[in-house]
């Protein structure tokens, strides 16, 4: 057919490129709710964050590094926000290429399920039932991509429904309206919302049902025993009570949240086992019940990730209820050579942990309290390990589902494989929390104060100074235990003006933290802790 043939030909009403993008949002709305909606019925991962899995699990050390630095704990969130864009701008590129190509953009939709389909391949969990969201995925989006295209103004009824004997289409790819074209624009307009209103109902049962299928062992109904020797309430004169100067007990709410999985796994306590193997001579499991019946301890214990930067805020202290690991271990009998305990989660996110930290008397824990009540979902419930002294990712395994007595010369754990120490103890740090970085303070005296840490050696001196000038002994508030962070303060005179302060501190071995900024990579940050503000 001629050119001047195909541009004379009529353009269909209500094809448009914003008709266009609409259809494929919809399209990808209606996949995303009917693919929620399996996924909590399944119990398994949805798509959308099976791919974040995967994106997780497949990048560069410092690609993650940077995230955890750019966004800190709303890296996660970025990140499923990016795959969400990512689909909606495909799905309104391919809504644009419906209008004139509906096989294209069919393909294109099963292309996406492919990758999603890839993604569930390349992830560390191997959840069989994950792949089925993937395919209601891709059958809801076709449905709902098919019913928007044949409701269109334009649109010859018998093509789309593929019946025999239909013309082809002339002129321009989109055919001439007619009598028997498409249902009109009210047609559409009322498809649309039919399936606007079931993708967001389907989204939403996806995200409500969840909590509303947790069974007799939700963390809600479980009740935890008391320590077989309670610990004292913490001593007087451990909280300095200065305003802005971080608690010494962290809220559970405000304890930092970094690790791999995208969603917060909601296991159920009944279901919950703990698999200790490998190279022991007493393989066992243990249960929930169990577990709770052995008798329990406590301990005052700050976490540390290795991802906190100087000055940074990936740090918190609690009270732990927990069996301790070391008793765990010579239950099982560890055999000669086993080196690293690798401990598994449930999305199977895996930890390596050196076997002579946990053996060596400090209070390494199976925990399965936080500060009095059950571990919240997202610090580990039902149970998760923690020990004293060593990084969060050689140590603090959430949702822990097995134990694996191994060599480190045999079997790499996550981190270890993306080039990360594999020992990480963690370094003697301190930080100032008042005054605020940048912040404003009457001048005049001035008080300074701040929280150092140096688990299993303790801090023994805290020094500060301002402006470059000498430094000054700070008071150090009482402490629990070897195992936690201290409050510091100290007090100054200053005049109206800008001004710094800087902070170093001496652990219980003599050791004083080197003035040397080292990045997190590959086993933590080292660095004095330096702010900048204003006396007025």
């Amino acid at each position: 057919m001629s050119t001047e043939t195909r541009e004379s030909a009529p353009k269909a009403p209500g094809r448009t490129t914003a008709t266009g993008i609409a259809v494929g949002l919809l399209t990808v709305g209606a996949a995303l709710g009917a693919a929620e909606l399996t996924a909590a019925l399944a119990r398994t991962t949805s798509p959308v964050v099976a791919v974040g899995d995967a994106m997780v699990d497949n990048s560069p050390p410092a690609a993650m590094e940077l995230a955890i630095e750019l966004f800190g704990t709303a890296d996660k969130l970025v990140l499923m926000a990016g795959v969400v864009a990512v689909l909606v701008a495909a799905g309104a590129f391919l809504g644009v290429v419906s209008l004139r190509r509906p096989p294209a953009a069919f393909a294109g939709l099963f292309l996406f399920g492919a990758a999603g389909a890839l993604a569930l391949f390349l992830r560390r969990d191997d959840d069989a039932w994950a792949f089925v969201p993937v395919v209601v995925a891709v059958a809801a989006g076709a449905a709902a991509l098919g019913l928007l295209l044949r409701s269109l103004p334009g649109t010859p009824r018998g093509r789309e429904r593929g019946e025999p004997g239909t013309p082809p289409e002339t002129g321009a790819n989109v055919p001439a309206p007619g009598p028997d074209r498409g249902q009109g624009r009210r047609g559409f307009v009322l498809t649309a919302a039919g399936v606007l209103a079931a993708s967001g109902t389907a989204g939403a049962l996806g995200r409500w049902l969840p909590s509303v299928l947790e069974g007799p062992g939700s963390r809600e109904s479980l009740s935890l025993p008391a320590a077989q020797d309670p610990l004292p309430a913490l001593p007087r004169g451990v909280d300095l009570q200065v305003p802005g100067l971080s608690p010494f007990t962290t809220p559970n709410q405000d304890f930092y949240r970094i690790d791999t999985a995208l969603t917060v796994p909601r296991l159920d306590s009944t279901q919950w086992t703990l698999r200790v193997h490998g190279m022991v001579d007493r393989p066992f499991e243990i249960d929930m019940d169990e577990l709770l019946s052995m008798p329990l301890k406590e301990a005052d214990i700050t976490l540390t990730c290795v991802s906190n930067e100087i000055g940074g805020d990936l740090v918190g202290n609690t009270r732990w209820l927990g069996f301790p690991l070391a008793d765990l271990l010579r239950r099982a009998g560890v055999q000669s050579g086993a080196d690293q305990i690798l401990s598994t989660s449930q999305d199977g996110w895996t930890c390596g942990t050196p076997t002579e930290t946990v053996m060596d008397g400090r209070d390494a824990l199976l925990a399965v309290g936080m500060d009095g009540v059950p571990l919240p979902h997202q610090h580990g419930f039902p149970a998760r390990m923690v020990v004293p002294g060593l990084y969060g990712y050689v140590s603090a395994t959430k949702w822990v589902t097995e134990i694996k007595l191994t060599r480190f010369a045999d079997e790499e754990a996550y981190w270890a494989q993306r080039d990360w120490g594999v020992r990480a103890p963690i370094k003697t740090m301190s930080r100032v929390d008042v005054p605020a970085p940048l912040g404003r303070v009457d001048s005049g005296d001035v008080t300074l104060a701040g929280v150092a840490w140096a688990q299993t050696r303790g801090i023994d001196a805290v020094e500060v100074r301002v402006d470059d000038g000498d430094w000054q002994e700070a008071e150090l508030a009482r402490v629990p235990g070897l195992d936690t962070w201290v409050q510091w303060i100290a007090e100054t005179d200053l005049e109206p003006g800008m001004h710094s302060a800087e902070v170093r501190a001496t652990d219980g071995t003599g050791f004083t933290q080197p003035a040397e900024r080292v990045d997190p990579l590959p086993d933590g940050a080292t660095g004095w802790h330096r702010i900048r503000f204003t006396a007025e």
